[in-house]
């Protein structure tokens, strides 16, 4: 029998050049296909191991079969078939890898969607992220706006009541320096303490000097020179002081036609005041009037009297008609621009004037009023004939002196540490800042900018005593003793 792989050894090298050569037909050395049998190197790609596969397996397959058609072909035919052989089969094997590459490609793309969902999946949850810390900062801003408005709606009635506290002190202070009571620390307990104690005091002396008026109050009483005359004075307490009804004292009004004049009233010691005991005599003879209910309570001769200067006080002093037993006052500040500002704490007959009236047109109304409660009409009277009330040349060339210096320095009493102890100091005024210290060691107690907060406050009536009012304290002042007449304190406040 012919052995197979004879013919094709002869046939594909006519030359006779060996039988090697045949097997070799199509082949590649080892070393071009990176077998390391070889110095050379290669990197084969997909392509090149492809058809090294597929002539692999086409040259074993000859090898192994061969068609028997194949024996009557010539050489050159017959490596065509081969060759067509060795390129379908690579087809077939490349179809084979664009199919597997088919199905990778349709496997990354389901993996790409899933991917794809998950991402719009994580931006709708950022989205929805984003949406909720918008409306929570968007709830926070609403309430923060609201706590704003609120603090700002409590720091107004904080204000006010403020301000109520610090008018009804001054009123009480008002009231203690009309009897020489200047209590040692300006707080609550102290204050409601001294009044507590003058209205005792005051109660018991009215209730025993009751059983001594008599028949004082009778509509028959004629004047009586034996009688001795009920009178307060500023330096010593009285029981005539009413708290109730805004007699701030009890004076028989039993003078004659030629004593009427109110410039002769004691401005040494002795009270003029708004309450007017019995009846009255309205001309030189002995008749009396007794309100018939047809005529209104009215005053005469309704003047202003002082000096109309800051520091200085101010009296307003009248004849009382047709029965008029009580005054009621109120001084009133006039502005340029026509609107009227009542003067908290300033109901009395007589009033200081301060640095707060300069500028502004002064006036006091007053309502006459009687025993049965009827009112008369009001009367107003400018002070300073009408116009507007001003510093005295030497105050205000004091003042202009200091605002051109940038620097102003008082002498004034403190109360720092010893809430019963005043201890002089020095009150520094300039531009940036004021400051305060002692004056025997030069300890600074207060050194500080200017502020909103800095307030100057001023009790009515006739008193030296002021209050430094700052953010959280007050600071007692005093300047009795150091200026006659007492003007430093109002220069003080003036330059603030």
């Amino acid at each position: 029998m012919r052995d197979p792989f004879d013919a094709p050894v002869d046939l594909i090298n006519p030359d006779h050049n060996g039988g090697n050569k045949l097997s070799r037909t199509g082949a590649v050395s080892a070393g071009d296909y990176g077998l390391q049998n070889g110095p050379k190197s290669f990197a084969p790609n997909s392509d090149t191991l492809v058809r090294h596969q597929v002539q692999v397996a086409s040259l074993h397959k000859d090898l192994v079969l061969e068609d028997p058609n194949t024996r009557i072909m010539d050489p050159e035919t017959k490596e065509l078939y081969f060759r067509s052989q060795s390129q379908g089969d690579e087809i077939l094997l490349l179809r084979k890898k664009i199919a597997e590459a088919s199905l990778k490609e349709l496997r990354l793309l389901g993996e790409k969607h899933i991917l794809e969902r998950r991402l719009t999946d994580l931006r709708m949850a950022v989205d929805e992220k984003q949406e909720e810390a918008i409306s929570g900062a968007l709830q926070q801003l609403n309430q923060k706006k609201t706590h704003l408005e609120d603090n700002m709606r409590l720091a107004n009635e904080l204000k006010v009541e403020e301000e109520e506290l610090y008018f009804f002190t001054s009123s009480l202070l008002s009231m203690l320096a009309e009897y020489n009571i200047r209590p040692p620390q300006i707080n609550a307990s102290i204050i409601t303490t001294v009044t507590k104690r003058l209205y005792q005091q005051m109660h018991l002396k009215l209730r025993s000097l009751n059983d001594n008026l008599g028949d004082m109050t009778q509509p028959g009483n004629i004047y009586n020179p034996n009688l001795q005359q009920v009178t307060l004075s500023r330096n010593e307490p009285s029981p005539s002081y009413n708290l109730d009804s805004n007699r701030n004292t009890l004076q028989q009004y039993a003078q004659g036609p030629s004593d009427r004049h109110m410039d002769q009233m004691d401005t040494g010691g002795t009270t003029p005041s708004n309450y007017f005991e019995g009846d009255r005599r309205v001309d030189g003879d002995s008749q009396l009037y007794q309100p018939d209910g047809d005529a209104l309570p009215g005053i005469e001769g309704f003047q202003i009297a002082g000096e109309p200067r800051p520091g200085f006080q101010l009296t307003a002093c009248g004849f009382p008609t047709n029965g008029t037993t009580l005054c009621n006052f109120q001084w009133v500040r006039h502005l340029e621009n026509g609107t009227r500002q009542s003067i908290e704490g300033a109901t009395m007959y007589d009033y200081v004037v301060t640095a707060d009236d300069v500028g502004t047109f002064l006036a006091v109304d007053c309502t006459p009023m009687d025993d049965n409660g009827r009112q008369g009409d009001l009367v107003t009277e400018f002070a300073n004939n009408g116009n507007k009330i001003t510093c005295d040349p030497e105050m205000q060339s004091h003042i202009d002196a200091y605002i051109s210096n940038g620097r102003a320095e008082f002498e004034v009493f403190v109360l720092a540490y010893s809430p019963e102890e005043w201890e002089l100091a020095t009150l520094v005024l300039t531009r940036p800042n004021y400051q305060i210290k002692f004056k025997k060691t030069g300890e600074a107690i207060i050194d500080e900018k200017y502020s909103q907060s800095l307030q100057m406050k001023i009790p009515n009536g006739r008193t030296t005593q002021f209050v430094l009012v700052t953010a959280g304290a007050t600071l007692p002042f005093n300047t009795q003793g150091i200026s006659e007449p007492n003007n430093e304190d109002y220069d003080v406040r003036y330059q603030l």
